[in-house]
Parts: structure tokens; sequence; C-alpha cells
């Protein structure tokens, strides 16, 4: 984790910001209606902040102008969901808590991070207690199994996947799939060709950030006819905080039907 050099792990933050959806929907968890003054209009969960609560714009593109009206004394960030240049700026001005998640570990250190910094240990304990014995049923019910050659689609034209040190990719581990891109970086641009060539078997379209649709699958589905080719919910593959916990019956029931 990074955070600003002011930043005070004693002080009592009673204006905060969250730039991340998954994070967003873990400050509700853990009772922080007041507290929580902005989020941005990809924060769609709960309804109730998404409807209410003030928007300081995209995780991409932020309003800075917006953010100084909203007077923050604390801004949640995360490396990969915000822009690098503009998290420098709001570190100029403001104490700014930025997260670096890649596996269910960092997750569950983030929720227990950002519990001590927003008074709410107890209560980020508990969850990432929870979180953490239904991920333990989830691998040992699927380790004796024969993992499940897959792929992760992210995005249309091009098509890009989820790579190795992805959080999707710790994901699909934990519930017998094995990532057939593992062996490259981030989200790579691929061709539908390739797919074949790495005898994959199950091919996962997300629902985020591009929302594939069943046109979409049927599209794929007749170019690659003998690979099987699901729609799957992208919040419980790569949202890390709170959503983690319905993630694990997802999982369950996901790949029962498989």
């Amino acid at each position: 984790m990074f955070l600003s050099e002011k930043i005070s792990l004693h002080e009592k933050y009673s204006r905060i910001i969250s730039l991340v959806p998954s994070q967003t929907e873990l400050l509700f968890y853990l009772g922080l209606e007041k507290e929580v003054v902005g989020i941005t209009k990809f924060c769609i969960h709960p309804d109730r902040w998404y409807r209410n609560k003030p928007k300081v714009g995209g995780t991409k593109k932020i309003n800075l102008n917006t953010i100084e009206d909203l007077s923050p004394d604390l801004i949640i960030a995360n490396k990969e969901e915000n822009v690098k240049d503009q998290i420098e700026v709001l570190v100029e001005k403001y104490d700014v808590w930025i997260t670096d998640v890649s596996n269910l570990s960092d997750a569950l250190i983030m929720i227990n991070d950002i519990g001590k910094l927003v008074k709410k240990l107890d209560e980020a304990n508990i969850l990432s207690r929870e979180i953490r014995a239904g991920f333990e049923m989830l691998k040992n019910e699927f380790q004796a199994k024969r993992p499940i050659p897959a792929a992760y689609f992210i995005w249309q034209k091009p098509y890009m996947v989820a790579g190795g040190d992805t959080f999707i990719n710790d994901m699909m581990g934990y519930c017998g799939l094995k990532n057939v891109f593992a062996d490259r970086k981030r989200y790579p641009a691929i061709a539908l060709d390739e797919i074949k060539e790495k005898n994959t078997e199950l091919i996962l379209l997300s629902s985020e950030p591009y929302p594939f649709k069943e046109t979409h699958k049927k599209e794929i589905q007749k170019y690659l006819p003998e690979i099987q080719v699901k729609l799957t919910d992208g919040e419980m593959f790569s949202w890390y905080g709170s959503r983690l916990l319905k993630s694990v019956d997802y999982f369950h029931s996901f790949l029962n039907i498989l």
C-alpha cells in the first residue's frame, strides 16, 4: 500500500472519497454511510449510494474541481484502477491511500488496512476471516479435480484476456480453472486462433469492463464450436472488497453447471 506522507492512522476521517468501485462497496459494508462524501460514476454498489452520493468523475478521469468542492480529508484509490498522474496531483493536497491488489492475500490485507484506517478494524477483521474461510473451502473442494484450461475475456476489438499477474487469474485458480494465458502479463490482446493452440476448454466472457452479451457468445461459439463459451459476472472475479463474500457462493454454483 502507498500513502501520502502526511497521512495519519491516528486521525478520525469524516469526509472520505472513494475512487474504486469495489472499495466503495467495502466502505458501505463497514458502515461508513455518513463519512463517504464522494464516489465515482462506476461505483454502482450499493444502489442507494450510487443514486445519492456526489460523483467525482470516472475511475480513469476524475474531476479535480468536484473533489476540491467536497473538501475530503481522505481519498482512497487503487494502483490499477486509477491514473497515476491524477493521483499524484491529489497526493499534493490530500491524504491519499492507494491500494495494490493482485491476489486474494493482497485483498485480505487491504480490507484490514482500510478497516484500521477508518477505525473499523474489528468489522474488517471479521469480514476478512469469513472471506478467507470461504475461499479455503473452495480450494479444498477443487484441488482434487483436474483444472479446466480456460481463458477469461475482458474486452472486444481487440479481444483482451486476463494474464497471469492479475486478480482475475488468482480467482480462476480458486474455482478450479487453469488460465491458459497465465504466461502473459496484465491484459494482453489476443487472436481467437490462439485459443485453439492452447487447448482451451472454456471461455469466460466477462460482464465488465466490456459488457459481453449473448450475441458475442454466439459469435465466438460459432468460430470455436469445440470450446464451451459462457457469460460470467465480472464483479465476482475482479471486485476485491466485501463482494468476495458473494464470490464464494457464485463460484460454487457457477462451476456446478459446467
